[in-house]
């Protein structure tokens, strides 16, 4: 802060306004007592939010939505944690090839993908499968885990490693015992990061989803092709909610700095 001008930190401060507004009306929104989408100017009311919870489409696709999240960032887990260490401690022919390969959803566009996972299930007869869904989130969000995962397994100190098998431990033990623990801040925050952008994700899901398997993003996109009202501020708005508490999380844990900017 320090080193920036007056001007510049009212730039950002504009920029982060312009950014913000749209959020905080629509939360501000949500705690009307009318039937229309208007900012409330003599009372505030929690009856929308009720009706988000008394409403089951929403409360299931919410379900749909946690569970989905959970499978699909563990998963991506169990997949970047050996994938980070083999490409950051070992040489071998295609490394680089593998890495881009893990990498590359990160700049697909969401909408390529989902007309592409589309047609793959299509024509493998996997459409309406809660299982492919998790494979299709899992896609998405591996990314975001394995490049936690290598950042901190490049910096992990190798002597320690290299000291417990002098001393007779095994493979398994080194890395459960050593390895795990030094590379654990990575791999949390990581699984966090999958499981926000999992619970997040609605481009890519409208494609994929069946009518037993829609998630909350989805269900709220559908709702809003057919009626605007209140409801769906105090949908976005819970949303909105339990995306900061969970990024809450992941800063406590990790540190939001390391993630997107790369800071120590």
């Amino acid at each position: 802060m320090s080193k920036n001008g007056p001007l510049a930190l009212l730039f950002n401060a504009l920029v982060i306004s312009f950014m913000l507004a749209p959020l905080l009306i629509v939360c501000v929104v949500a705690f009307t007592p009318e039937n229309t989408l208007t900012i409330p100017s003599t009372q505030l009311s929690l009856r929308w939010f009720k009706a988000v919870f008394a409403h089951p489409d929403f409360v299931t696709s919410f379900w749909n939505s946690l569970w989905l999240a959970l499978s699909s960032a563990t998963l991506a887990t169990l997949i970047a944690v050996p994938s980070g260490l083999a490409i950051t401690r070992y040489s071998f022919a295609g490394r680089d090839a593998l890495n881009a390969l893990f990498l590359s959803p990160l700049i697909i566009p969401h909408l390529v993908l989902g007309v592409a996972l589309l047609r793959l299930f299509s024509l493998i007869g996997a459409t309406g499968s809660f299982f492919w869904l998790v494979l299709a989130h899992v896609v998405v969000i591996t990314p975001y885990v394995l490049r936690l995962v290598v950042a901190a397994s490049s910096g992990a100190d190798r002597s320690c490693e290299q000291a417990a098998l002098s001393l007779g431990a095994g493979d398994l033990t080194v890395f459960r015992r050593v390895t795990l623990p030094m590379i654990l801040p990575g791999v949390t925050g990581g699984w966090l990061l999958a499981f926000i952008n999992s619970f997040d994700e609605v481009t890519m899901s409208i494609f994929v989803t069946a009518p037993a398997t829609v998630t909350l993003p989805v269900r709220m996109y559908m709702y809003a092709t057919e009626s605007i009202d209140p409801l769906m501020a105090a949908a976005s708005a819970l949303m909105v909610a339990f995306t900061a508490a969970v990024m809450l999380l992941l800063d406590r844990l990790y540190g939001l700095d390391k993630i997107l900017v790369g800071g120590k």
